[in-house]
């Protein structure tokens, strides 16, 4: 395929998952809740050690009520096998530093296992998939709670360099536990772009939309979110 084909490929497969981007949109309920307006910064490393292994760090910064202060710090480290070049599993730790306005802070230790799978490879559209299984424990609480995240990402080329990029990601707590309710309790839904930036170094600005499902009322954040992916 010539490179001047990158956008036509792209236009065709971007009628063709307007299925899936269309759930995405509304798959967000829409009754009241209390919204936000975030930037949410994002720096994610990753090392390839061997053909077969890699591990991932990463830090996120968070900032909200209108973006005015660092509601919280993510810290999170990977270490993966390649089970074949569309697949891999992998385990991990994330510190999770929560600053919310007027509550205390919540430090939580956060251990869990993933495996992700490229579902589809073709004329530059991925489609990978993520599940990750999540164990939390909180410090000054008692018991871990124990959560399921179900990531899905696609891309689509519409010029030689940039490409699209949207995924979803709904978040189901598997039990009730500390800092967590049962069922679904998060849903994040994402639309951005790719920029290159040199070879394995890539930034992808956009827009998250974030819901979380509370006793109270629900939030939802409206969020800048800005990703850079560094590959060695």
């Amino acid at each position: 395929m010539g490179k001047s084909d990158a956008p036509a490929a792209g236009t065709h497969a971007l009628l063709r998952f307007t299925p899936l981007l269309t759930l995405v949109a509304i798959s967000t309920p829409t009754h009241a809740a209390e919204e936000d307006g975030n930037v949410w910064l994002g720096q994610f490393v990753t090392l390839n050690t061997s053909d077969k292994v890699f591990v991932r760090l990463e830090a996120q910064e968070r900032f909200t009520n209108d973006s005015q202060r660092l509601g919280q710090l993510l810290l999170r480290s990977l270490v993966a096998y390649r089970l074949s070049e569309g697949a891999s599993i992998g385990a991990g730790y994330a510190f999770v530093l929560t600053d919310p306005e007027g509550p205390v802070k919540l430090k939580e230790h956060r251990y869990y296992q993933e495996l992700a799978l490229r579902l589809v490879d073709e004329e530059g559209v991925t489609l990978d998939s993520r599940t990750r299984l999540e164990q939390r424990t909180f410090e000054g609480r008692e018991g871990t709670a124990w959560r399921l995240r179900q990531f899905v990402q696609l891309r689509i080329p519409v010029s030689e360099n940039n490409k699209l990029s949207f995924y979803t990601e709904p978040f189901f707590g598997l039990d009730e536990g500390p800092g967590q309710r049962a069922g679904l309790s998060v849903w994040r839904n994402f639309a951005g772009v790719t920029i290159p930036l040199a070879k394995g170094v890539e930034l992808v600005p956009g827009y998250l939309n974030q819901r979380v499902w509370r006793d109270g009322p629900d939030r939802i954040d409206h969020t800048a979110n800005v990703n850079l992916f560094m590959t060695f």
